[in-house]
């Protein structure tokens, strides 16, 4: 039984937040179970900078449903403090952000952690000019070397060095620490179903019909 009201709890969870905000009246008459939704709970939800702006815009344009905000302002705060957390998880490695990106990529390729370019461009979404960039400081740096690929002498490939291993391996085990502290509040069926939402929303984005 508990588990058959896992979906229920989640859809209240879902309505009462929309109406925690303060959502127009027009955006409530679309919903209207929110507006009756957990009355006590509802003095008690922590608001956040978002709701505040959503609330301030519903007022402001009460003709406007301002609903998508919030999912995208949050996306949008997350994203900022998630580059000052990899900043600081990687401080002690001595890797930037870039740095990370392309050598993660590399990484994850297995043995023996060898791509070319243009694979590395479809990782980091980044023009082809900035990634030569990038592989030039990383081969100065030994992080990385640069060969002819010997199936195709027009093209190179990239291969990351023993030290770019470990450095890679070392930031990422503090940055997955780092991150795993600040899920600590939320149980696995909420991290599942967040995890599933932003899949959804990430695949609609990289659709090019949209």
């Amino acid at each position: 039984m508990e588990h058959m009201d896992a979906p229920r709890r989640a859809a209240d969870r879902r309505d009462f937040s929309r109406a925690s905000v303060g959502l127009s009246p027009g955006a409530q008459a679309a919903h209207p179970v929110t507006q009756a939704a957990h009355p006590v709970a509802q003095a008690a939800h922590p608001v956040d900078t978002v709701d505040t702006i959503v609330r301030d815009w519903s007022r402001e344009r009460p003709d406007l449903d301002v609903d998508p905000l919030r999912i995208f302002s949050r996306v949008k705060r997350i994203a900022k403090q998630l580059d000052a957390l990899r900043k600081a998880a990687f401080a002690e490695t001595g890797l930037e952000l870039w740095e990370f990106d392309v050598l993660s990529a590399l990484r994850r390729a297995g043995s023996p952690h060898r791509l070319s370019p243009k694979h590395l461009l479809a990782s980091n979404l980044v023009s082809s000019g900035t990634m030569t960039n990038r592989i030039d400081r990383l081969v100065g740096r030994g992080l990385v070397t640069r060969e002819v690929d010997p199936n195709d002498g027009r093209g190179i490939l990239v291969t990351m060095t023993p030290n770019g291993r470990d450095l890679v391996d070392e930031a990422l085990t503090r940055l997955v620490a780092a991150e795993r502290e600040l899920l600590a509040e939320l149980d696995i069926e909420t991290r599942d179903d967040l995890a599933t939402a932003l899949r959804t929303l990430s695949l609609r984005m990289d659709d090019p019909a949209h």
